[in-house]
Order: structure tokens, then C-alpha cells, then sequence
């Protein structure tokens, strides 16, 4: 098993720093170790596109502030720091559970996009995907609270890379349910909990709606649904939903991750097992016993 961060430190630097014209071609040398990500996308995917599709630093415009922004992330260490969050939770979590399946993972470390009012706004200046087995991607703009967070935020994106690696039945797009990815923040957030603490392990987005029942017994009406369409807006909530053409169901942003922490707590508190031990728990039986 080898985890590998990506220098995109490097990559961006000369990017940021070269003619506009130059730029749309050392973009994709530096997101071509990390293609594998689109593996499952039908026909042939242009990673530039892809990047600004999903709120990646521009190579248009602000420069100065993404010069600013990388050399906010480069001073916090965030490449270094990914990897040794990603060794010690591996080993944590082959601890906790001897069978896990441990992939090769590539690390991409971008900038985030600071002229989207979207992600600099509702998703608090943070994207990240770890949906394809061995790469994790994480997408951020330098906000304090997101640098606290570098670690927790890699962990959190291991812990859906190794869950789905390990029981990829858990992920069938024809009958996948809302209840699993919700459950499956909720995981994920605990497993980053465990490793930080709650203030720096929880998801930013779905702390606003931690303590409230409206939005944990809307969220919980529809772990159900079905249709991969429909999943942003009862996990990501209703501005994300809209903003990538799906359809507003009455939640805030981060909805299904507060009740995904909420429900997981109550199973691991029933179960007494520890978020790592809990890493292939079947959703069914964490909604289940979260809910009794």
C-alpha cells in the first residue's frame, strides 16, 4: 500500500506563474496522475473541465488572490500534513479492523475557486471526493478553519475510500439509498472525530444543523430515496442541490451530515464499538439502532 500526495504545490506555482495561454495545458499535466478518479465516467473526460466543473482555482482570473491562497496552504504544511494524517489512520483503522482493503490512494491537493460564491460561501470554501477507489481529492480555499482542519478532512475522505474499497456492494448505484451516504458522513465524520476531537473532526458544513430536530426528522424521512440524482439535496441540502440542476426538498446546507453524525453516534453508543471498529457497519442496522 502506498499513498501518494501529489506535489501540485509546484504545479500550481507555475501555472499561476505562466502566460494564460500556457496554462490549460500544465493544468492537465498536473491533474493527469489523477485521472483514474473519472475511471467510471462514460466516454473520454477533459480533466481541465472537469476541474472547473468542480470549483477549482481558476486559470482565467484572480491571480493574485490564488498566489495568496496557495502560499497560505503551502505555509500551513497541508501536503505534509495529508500524509501523515492518511499513514497513522490507516494504521489505526487496519488496527481496529485486520480485513480492511487498503488501496494505492493519489492524493490531489487544489486550490479552491475564490470567485465561487457557492463553495466560498454555503460549502464554506471546501469540496473534496473520495468516491472512486484509490484517489482522494480534496478541493480547498485556505480559510483559517479549513487549515485547522487539513487532517480531519483527509481522514474523513480516507475513511468513504476504504469503506467502499472493502464492501463496494455497499455502492450500487441502482439501489443505493440516501441512508447509506448519510450514514456514511456520519462514519466518516466519526472516524475523523476520534482521530481530533469533535471540534476539528466534524464536517464545517453540517455543524450548523447538528442540534436541530426539524432537520434531522426531514433528513430521516427521506434516507430512502433512491436515484443518485436526488442525493444532493438531502445530504449536501438545497443549495448545492440547485446548484448543480437537482430538485430543493427543504434543507439547509450539510443537513445529511449533521444527521449522519447524529445517527452514528447513537449507534456507536449503543454498540460501543469506536468509529474505526464501526467501518463496514451495514446503514441499515446504524439507522436502526440510531433511531430506536
Amino acid at each position: 500500500m502506498t499513498i501518494t500526495v501529489l506535489d501540485t504545490h509546484t504545479a500550481m506555482q507555475e501555472i499561476l506563474d505562466a502566460p494564460q495561454a500556457d496554462r490549460p495545458e500544465l493544468l492537465r499535466a498536473m491533474l493527469e496522475p489523477a485521472k483514474g478518479m473519472y475511471r467510471y465516467f462514460p466516454g473520454e473526460v477533459d480533466v481541465v473541465q472537469m476541474h472547473a466543473l468542480s470549483s477549482g482555482f481558476p486559470i482565467d482570473r484572480d491571480e493574485e488572490r490564488c498566489r495568496e491562497g496557495l502560499a497560505a496552504l503551502h505555509a500551513a504544511d497541508a501536503w505534509e500534513r495529508i500524509g501523515r494524517a492518511l499513514d497513522e489512520a490507516v494504521a489505526v483503522q487496519r488496527a481496529a479492523v485486520p480485513d480492511v482493503v487498503v488501496p494505492d490512494i493519489v492524493v490531489l491537493l487544489t486550490l479552491a475557486d475564490p470567485g465561487d460564491a457557492h463553495l466560498m460561501g454555503p460549502n464554506l470554501g471546501m469540496t473534496a471526493n473520495s468516491s472512486v477507489s484509490g484517489y482522494i481529492v480534496i478541493n480547498v480555499w485556505p480559510y483559517p478553519e479549513n487549515l485547522d482542519r487539513i487532517e480531519a478532512t483527509a481522514v474523513h475522505e480516507l475513511n468513504h475510500n476504504l469503506r467502499y474499497t472493502t464492501r463496494p456492494d455497499f455502492w450500487n448505484p441502482a439501489t443505493v439509498t440516501v441512508g447509506e451516504q448519510v450514514v456514511s458522513e456520519g462514519l466518516a465524520d466519526a472516524f475523523a472525530r476520534q482521530l481530533y476531537g469533535d471540534e476539528l473532526g466534524r464536517a464545517r458544513i453540517g455543524v450548523a444543523s447538528l442540534a436541530d430536530d426539524a432537520v434531522f426528522a426531514k433528513v430521516v424521512s427521506g434516507l430512502g430515496t433512491t436515484g443518485m440524482q436526488n442525493f444532493a439535496a438531502w445530504v449536501h441540502g438545497d443549495a448545492t442541490a440547485v446548484r448543480y440542476g437537482g430538485t430543493p426538498v427543504g434543507l439547509p446546507t450539510g443537513a445529511g451530515y449533521a444527521a449522519g453524525n447524529r445517527l452514528v453516534d447513537a449507534y456507536l453508543a449503543a454498540t460501543g464499538r469506536t468509529a474505526a471498529e464501526a467501518l463496514l457497519a451495514e446503514s441499515a442496522e446504524v439507522i436502526r439502532v440510531g433511531l430506536a
